[in-house]
């Protein structure tokens, strides 16, 4: 599969074509995470990890599902002393190499016989194949991975090493002042935060305000029922690079 940009497969369908112009999303590292959070990234310009804020316990920074008997089953990559005081780059991984051999037998018992075991297995490999100082070093890793795995670039960087001036001010007001210094005139948030940001709020800043709303992803999963809202692991062993690729671009903007 030759390298595209993210513009390729959206002008190939004749719809609206991404990134948005001068664009931004700023969203917690997480671990190989499902299809939204690809489609939020692949939406902008760009990326901002945003890693010095609180962990959250129980959240899906450091777990996601998979395909297990049918069924979903969670994994959980475990961290040293969680807690929600602190910050996602002060987490560190309790046992990675532990933690490998049990996913690597989890991912073999659930997907062996998929049709892209093998490549998304080395994939995988290569991200836990390295040392990390915390959840958001591997978090970041595995979206990466994947990423240049599809051939898709995004132009990244940490919160906490771009924007710690900025560390303390109001949730909406941070979003706000980190897209202004990027020279991005809209923001993308996941869809969840409807609840909690007002488009209005960021207008009178200048900020155009934005969520990205998955389509209806589908695809054939062995044989039996779709299970969805898994990770992206599970989307990549059942389809090819391209066929992969056309999903991620299921979304709108609203």
């Amino acid at each position: 599969m030759k390298s595209h940009s993210k513009s390729y497969f959206r002008n190939q369908l004749k719809v609206e074509t991404f990134p948005l112009p001068a664009s931004a999303a700023i969203i917690q590292p997480y671990f190989f995470p499902y299809i939204g959070y690809f489609q939020l990234l692949y939406s902008v310009e760009k990326v901002v990890f945003y890693d010095d804020v609180n962990f959250i316990k129980r959240g899906w920074i450091n777990r996601n599902r998979i395909l297990m008997n049918q069924s979903d089953f969670i994994f959980t990559l475990p961290l040293k002393k969680a807690s929600q005081n602190k910050q996602i780059q002060e987490l560190e991984i309790a046992d990675l190499k532990s933690f490998q051999k049990k996913f690597r037998q989890q991912l073999k018992f659930a997907y062996s016989k998929a049709p892209f075991y093998h490549e998304v297995s080395k994939m995988i490999e290569s991200v836990l194949d390295t040392t990390y100082n915390n959840i958001a070093d591997i978090a970041i890793e595995s979206v990466l991975s994947v990423f240049a795995y599809l051939n898709i670039e995004i132009d990244w960087m940490k919160s906490s090493t771009e924007f710690d001036q900025t560390h303390g001010q109001e949730k909406a007001d941070r979003l706000i002042n980190i897209s202004k210094q990027l020279d991005c005139d809209t923001y993308i948030n996941p869809i969840g935060g409807k609840e909690l940001y007002s488009k209005e709020y960021f207008k009178l800043s200048g900020i155009e305000l934005g969520f990205v709303q998955t389509g209806n992803i589908e695809y054939k999963q062995f044989d039996h029922a779709f299970v969805p809202c898994l990770s992206i692991i599970d989307l990549l062993m059942f389809n090819d690079k391209d066929a992969a690729s056309s999903l991620l671009i299921q979304f709108q903007i609203v």
